[in-house]
């Protein structure tokens, strides 16, 4: 990318008149102390999409604060295409891609599973040098760390989501604030097949409510809510990934207690 050495933005000419074709207008902070990383990811976006950016830097305050007032817009970066003003990254990555921030999407899931199962085939054939049944109980409890840490990292957005259709912990809001210790806990149990007797019953009793829960809400009362599997503030939906995550904690918490028993 050829270095930028104008001191400041191109504020005489109208972008919307020089926003033609393929060529758009990006105005965005290049201060002596700030490089705007919005304004950064938008002329990326823009090239990636085969637009030619007449990229106008800000370099000093006084000049954003004079833009935001001339255009009446709370911030920058502010983009210019085919004549019209966008708006900033977030607007402009909405017209050139399929991104909705509101629509459902299963990607948190699905990379989570991702990594866990990548981390329970590096286990297996790291230390046991094949790949066995231990695998997919490796499988199941580092998702169980990795679900439990999601929770963890935002515990009042979890709590909120996970009220909205958890039996146990409409009945006792404590448990929404427990359920996460406990199944990192247990994971972390699980994973070093230690303390079975402690991480079984435990992981046992969160997932067969978790399960109930999943099923009544979503399959008997018919209620399209978003799962709380991966923290809160999640478009993840509330259904069969939920009742399988909680179905396969149940099944690895039934084999372990068998295994101690006999």
């Amino acid at each position: 990318m050829p270095k930028d050495t104008r001191n400041v933005a191109d504020v005489t000419t109208d972008p919307a008149t020089a926003a033609t074709e393929k060529t758009a207008v990006l105005y965005r902070m290049a201060l002596p102390n700030h490089l705007c990383p919005a304004g950064q990811k938008a002329r990326w976006l823009l090239e990636s999409k085969g637009y030619k950016v007449d990229d106008r830097l800000f370099r000093e305050r006084p000049e954003v604060d004079a833009f935001k007032e001339e255009y009446d817009v709370p911030t920058t970066p502010q983009v210019w295409i085919e004549g019209a003003r966008v708006g900033g990254y977030d607007a402009l990555r909405r017209k050139l891609t399929d991104y909705d921030p509101d629509a459902p999407t299963y990607k948190p899931v699905i990379y989570l599973f991702a990594v866990a199962a990548a981390t329970s085939l590096a286990l297996s054939i790291g230390f046991l040098s094949a790949i066995t049944w231990q695998t997919l109980g490796w499988f199941i409890s580092v998702s169980m760390i990795l679900l439990g840490m999601q929770k963890l990292r935002d515990m009042e957005s979890f709590t909120t989501m996970f009220l909205n259709y958890d039996l146990l912990a409409r009945k006792w809001v404590p448990y929404a604030y427990i359920y996460p210790w406990v199944e990192t806990g247990a994971g972390i149990l699980m994973t070093g097949m230690l303390l079975t007797w402690l991480a079984a019953p435990a992981a046992l009793l969160i997932a067969t409510v978790g399960a109930i829960s999943v099923f009544k809400a979503v399959y008997v009362d018919k209620r399209e809510l978003k799962c709380a599997c991966v923290g809160g503030n999640s478009n993840v939906p509330l259904g069969f990934v939920s009742l399988t995550e909680n179905l396969m904690m149940m099944g690895m918490a039934i084999v372990m207690l068998v295994l101690i028993m006999v």
